[in-house]
């Protein structure tokens, strides 16, 4: 990954990191959609915009065959990660925070879960995770902290195919809040 490592847990293969993750070199980088998969601002806007159109191509077919009615809270998808150096792009879509209720934490877990099934079903060994629903979907990044560590490391324990699980900020002050609040340990 390139970016700044500010720690890493679980035997190095969890690191919280530092940058863009439209620049990350793995296999996959997840993208905070929408549920219309047909790009949007923050995140989805950056992946979209920087993968070009190969992406919104494969996330149009997505919506035509599989999901006319758009991709449900809490579930993920794959395609080409276009112009971008990761291999793939996992799309999952966040809960927005007040609007699911009270199951956003239950949601918002799954967002990583099946995100890192996804992976695993792909045979792929890295992937970097934005701080999914913490934007414009509002959920409080304190809370989505402990919630996304605590499914990412879940996963990690019953399953240890994916050797690097990155969860990337692009502002360092929320990379430190996240870090405050992490349930990794």
């Amino acid at each position: 990954m390139s970016s700044q490592t500010l720690q890493t847990f679980a035997g190095g293969h969890v690191a919280i990191v530092i940058g863009d993750i439209t620049q990350q070199r793995v296999d996959a980088i997840v993208n905070a959609a929408n549920s219309t998969l047909l790009g949007g601002g923050g995140v989805d806007g950056a992946i979209h915009e920087a993968g070009g159109p190969a992406i919104l191509a494969e996330c149009r077919e997505l919506r035509r065959t599989q999901y006319p009615n758009g991709l449900p809270t809490g579930e993920a998808v794959i395609t080409t990660a276009g112009n971008l150096p990761a291999r793939h792009v996992i799309h999952t879509v966040g809960p927005i925070y007040g609007r699911q209720s009270g199951r956003e934490a239950e949601l918002l877990a799954a967002c990583y879960r099946n995100s890192l099934a996804l992976a695993v079903r792909h045979s792929l060994t890295s992937i970097v995770f934005p701080a999914i629903s913490t934007g414009a979907f509002g959920y409080p990044q304190a809370e989505a902290a402990a919630v996304a560590s605590q499914a990412v490391i879940g996963f990690l324990n019953k399953d240890q195919t994916l050797t690097q699980v990155g969860l990337i900020f692009f502002q360092p002050r929320d990379a430190e809040v996240f870090l405050k609040h992490q349930k990794f340990h």
